[in-house]
């Protein structure tokens, strides 16, 4: 059995008021249920033995010592998180480990704090005038980051990714059209599908040794009845960062068949290492990038997801104005502020954060190589997101017979991973997503978010193991 020792959130760490609601306490809460120890992320010590387990890596900043702090255990229960408030919601108090929503658990950047907080000393919330200088931000981070020079003036403001791809499918498919993806997806894309009144058109992907790739002949069959194709670059939820041969493929099957690509590329700025993210905009053919809109945010890379501000472009002046006539976008003055505080000073912040998350990733592929024989785990390319395969714990605990059981009595169908879930969160306190939410080839799989302390990666991994070891 695997030792656990309580871990406290950090000593002068915020506690919210909030966490008394629903009767939570949250130290106590941490301390009944147990977790690794400390692991020393600054200095890399190892604290923790467990019966020959995996113990986490140091991890190494990309601009020397970090003053950031990642390994804070970061209480949020108790302020209305999705993350872990609806899993407690649930499934009861008895979850420890919100492990599924993807966004992060660490503080904000301080120069979004900063920068918030200045706003907020004004008090006064009139009207927001947006200046010229927010869309040259976003140009000028993606030519420091990547290389791609983007026009300011082809830059439209959203309140969001799924605004902005709602904006193109009423553009350019029209009720009951069909809409190409390669699956498993983002399950959010099948919100904006039936939001836009179309049709969903999987295309499987063909999975070897844990790497995802396309079936181009496949893609072609099917790019052929569409009007759309919603590109996931890097790829949630399998971790795919695409090449550039993979994306210039796809470009050219939809441009020979008339076909718009949408390229959501809202993961882009978090690369684990010794890969690459091509953005779609970069391709050499201008007749491909023409033929497509690239949509993005500071959502992901600083956790800004409740600030409700993206932005897309295009090189198309008629896809930009035409999809423009759909588009409104009431965004927020502290959204805004936000969101240019990131693009402007947060570089070394997403540095030392994209460091300690390969760390994070490395470290879970090991432990699930050593610790977890049901489970399967290769290293993601991109995102902070786990795509674990479960199809030989689903096998074990006989979860396609209780699903279809189950499903017989329900009004809604109930699937393997749903069973899969509900196990992890009752016997390990873990939630994570059913892989089942993320369309065709979903099935077996189960996606956990690791943006959170190595602490709490590291519990949330040991418990699983010790469910597991009674399955």
């Amino acid at each position: 059995m695997r030792r656990s020792i309580g871990v406290e959130p950090k000593q002068g760490a915020r506690v919210p008021r909030e966490n008394t609601r629903r009767g939570l306490d949250r130290r106590r809460f941490l301390r009944r249920a147990g977790s690794a120890t400390l692991l020393g992320v600054a200095s890399g010590a190892a604290t923790r033995e467990l019966s020959g387990a995996e113990t986490a890596p140091p991890v190494q900043p990309l601009r020397g010592p970090s003053e950031y702090d990642f390994d804070e255990v970061y209480d949020r229960l108790g302020t209305d998180s999705i993350r872990w408030d609806k899993a407690v919601e649930e499934y009861g108090p008895g979850i420890v480990a919100g492990m599924g929503v993807a966004d992060m658990d660490f503080r904000a950047a301080p120069c979004v704090a900063k920068a918030l907080a200045e706003r907020c000393a004004h008090e006064n919330w009139g009207y927001l005038h947006r200046p010229a200088s927010y869309a040259q931000d976003v140009a000028d981070w993606n030519r420091r980051r990547y290389g791609l020079e983007i026009d300011p003036e082809t830059i439209v403001f959203t309140t969001g990714v799924h605004p902005g791809i709602i904006a193109a499918l009423h553009t350019f498919s029209p009720p009951g059209g069909r809409v190409l993806m390669t699956t498993p997806t983002y399950d959010g894309f099948y919100t904006d599908i039936r939001f836009s009144r179309t049709v969903a058109e999987d295309c499987p992907m063909v999975v070897e040794d844990g790497r995802w790739s396309i079936d181009f002949d496949d893609f072609e069959r099917r790019a052929q009845r569409c009007n759309t194709f919603i590109l996931c670059n890097p790829q949630n939820p399998t971790g795919n960062c695409w090449s550039p041969a993979d994306l210039m493929r796809m470009g050219e099957i939809c441009l020979k068949h008339r076909v718009v690509v949408l390229a959501d590329e809202i993961h882009c700025d978090l690369v684990t290492r010794g890969n690459t993210y091509t953005p779609f905009a970069s391709l050499p053919d201008a007749e491909i990038v023409n033929n497509s809109l690239t949509f993005k945010s500071a959502s992901k890379s600083f956790s800004l997801a409740a600030m409700k501000v993206a932005w897309y472009h295009t090189t198309n002046p008629d896809y930009l104005e035409r999809v423009g006539s759909h588009t409104r976008a009431d965004l927020s003055t502290l959204g805004m502020v936000a969101t240019q505080a990131a693009l402007n000073e947060g570089e070394p912040w997403l540095d030392d954060l994209l460091a300690y998350l390969d760390a994070n990733h490395d470290f879970a592929e090991s432990y699930v190589r050593r610790n977890m024989p049901l489970i399967r785990y290769v290293k993601a390319q991109g995102t902070y997101l786990a795509w674990l395969d479960t199809s030989a714990l689903a096998a074990r605990i006989g979860a396609k017979e209780t699903a279809a059981r189950e499903s017989a009595q329900a009004t809604e169908p109930v699937t393997p991973e749903k069973v899969v879930q509900r196990w992890f969160a009752e016997r390990a306190g873990v939630f994570l997503n059913p892989g089942s939410r993320y369309g065709t080839g979903g099935d077996g799989y189960m996606r956990m978010n690791l943006a959170s302390s190595r602490r709490v990666v590291e519990m949330a991994l040991s418990k699983m193991a010790d469910a597991m070891e009674n399955a």
